[in-house]
Parts: C-alpha cells; structure tokens; sequence
C-alpha cells in the first residue's frame, strides 16, 4: 500500500520547510484563497480554527489529503493583523513591545473521504522592552511584511524576544507536534 498524498493549501515556504523536518513533502502546493476577516466578536483561538479548516475546504481535493494552518497573534482578546505595511508593523510591535502574547498555530487535515482532523497550539511569546531605534531598525531589515503580529521569530525579532512558552515552530507558522500527530493519525510516513 502506497502512502498517501499531501496537498499543501498553503504559499507559505516555511511551512514546506518545517514539514521537511518531518520528512514531508507535499505532492502539490494549493494555496487557498479565502477571506481572512474575523467575525464580529470572534475570540482569536475560534479563528484560527476557522481559518485553518476554511482554508483546507476551500482546497479540498479527492488526490490527497489536504493540509492547512493558519497563524494568529493575539493579545487578550484582541487578534492582530498580518502587517501589509509598516505603519501596521509598527503599531503591532509598539503593542507587543515589553509585554506578553499569545500566537495560536491552527491546523486541519481534510482527507479525500471528508474526514476533519484538527489541532491547535498555544504559544506565549513575551518581547523586551522594545526602544524608538531596535523598531525602527527591525522594520528596516522587512521581515515584518505579511508576517501575523509584524514579525517572523526565526529571524531577527528573535533576538528580541525574552521568553517563549510552547511550540517555536508553531510561531513560525507550523507546530510540527500537532502536524506530525494528525499526519500520523492519517496514515503518512513521518520521521
């Protein structure tokens, strides 16, 4: 019996590299495009869930099983948005700045038969006390652009971070855990 196939509803190259760790590798990539407005009142945990589960069904495919995450980070209630400019990534930061957060990395697996599996991470993530200069100097280098919150932990912003609580991985955009448990639970090879 062969293994089965992996679509991949997701652009996003580190998600492809983090499913490498595992010793995937999607048979197709099927970016999916929704759209991403929370509901009015939605809690930022019941989001990611949405999206995660919304973004596996709108690929949906009866070649594979379909895999898709989504990322979200909030504080308190409160979910921020994927900084498109930087205006957005300095407000995201000036908020983030000497405080803790929460990211929630949903994910969802959507098998040919219509079979749901999901998971989600919790992770808090607690900045320094960010200075004028280090977010202006963070924004400078871009990593912020399209980036939950205005920032991507594995590169520069890590530096800047006083402590994590739970899955590196699912702040980058993947809990590999959560991933390897559903892949497993599905029937993939995973190393």
């Amino acid at each position: 019996m062969s293994a089965p196939s992996l679509i991949l509803a997701s652009a996003s190259p580190r998600r492809r590299e983090l499913l490498a760790r595992l010793s995937v590798e999607p048979a197709a990539i099927a970016p999916a495009d929704i759209d991403e407005t929370p509901a009015k009142g939605e809690l930022p945990r019941d989001y990611a869930k949405r999206m995660a589960r919304e973004k596996a069904q709108a690929a949906a495919s009866s070649d594979g099983h379909v895999l898709a995450g989504d990322t979200v980070v909030a504080v308190g209630r409160r979910i921020l948005p994927k900084a498109e400019d930087e205006a957005t990534a300095r407000r995201c930061l000036e908020l983030l700045s000497g405080r803790r957060h929460r990211v929630l990395s949903a994910i969802a697996l959507l098998s040919p038969d219509g079979t749901l599996r999901e998971r989600l991470s919790e992770t808090v993530v607690v900045f320094k006390r960010l200075s004028d200069d280090e977010i202006s100097t963070y924004l400078e280098g871009g990593e912020w652009h399209g980036k939950a919150g205005g920032y991507a932990i594995q590169g520069a912003a890590e530096g800047l971070i006083r402590r994590i609580d739970g899955s590196h991985s699912g702040v980058v955009g993947l809990p590999l855990y959560e991933t390897r448990s559903l892949l497993k639970a599905a029937g993939f090879p995973v190393g």
